[in-house]
């Protein structure tokens, strides 16, 4: 009798701890499901700018000058730690009341026309300026010699009586099936 209640009462509490852990199991699973809108809403804090004009001034400027790691974004928009450090180079020359041009200047010395993203127009570039036009004045002068060569050689040939009467047959046999 003893071993039986004793076998009941873990059987009975036993229940209650798979009760217990599911619950909190869907307890989780919902705090999880609830929290996951906030956190991709979560952003990372933007530090306060000391000047904000400087700092409009700067974005402004950055947005023109490509990144020299990421290369298809922006200086402005680049998160990369080499972008951060070129921001804040620009930011300590703007502190030091130098022009954009003297900026650009500063940066294309630097770093070579490949941070501007509208390179001037001189000889070292311009394979940038007219290499794509020259792709497809490429690209069309061979198409139409392709197209030429290919309507020679589609030209008709005559079928002999026989080809004549063997096409024929091959035509009635398909029609048929």
């Amino acid at each position: 009798m003893y071993k039986f209640e004793v076998a009941a009462n873990s059987f009975i509490l036993q229940n209650r701890i798979d009760h217990y852990s599911t619950f909190i199991k869907q307890l989780i699973a919902v705090l999880f499901v609830a929290l996951v809108p906030l956190i991709s809403f979560a952003n990372e804090a933007v530090p306060v700018a000391e000047d904000p004009v400087l700092e409009k001034r700067l974005i402004n400027l950055s947005e023109n000058l490509r990144c020299l790691v990421c290369q298809n974004e922006s200086l402005a928009g680049s998160r990369a730690d080499f972008a951060n450090d070129l921001r804040r180079e620009m930011r300590e020359q703007m502190k030091a009341n130098k022009s954009d041009e003297e900026i650009i200047d500063f940066l294309v010395a630097r770093y070579g026309d490949f941070v501007l993203y509208n390179p001037p127009f001189k000889t070292t570039t311009l394979l940038l300026w007219f290499g794509p036009l020259i792709l497809f004045l490429g690209a069309t002068i061979g198409l139409f010699i392709y197209l030429r060569r290919r309507r020679t050689q589609l030209e008709d040939f005559p079928l002999s009586e026989s080809q004549r009467l063997e096409a024929e047959a091959l035509i009635n046999k398909t029609n048929k099936e």
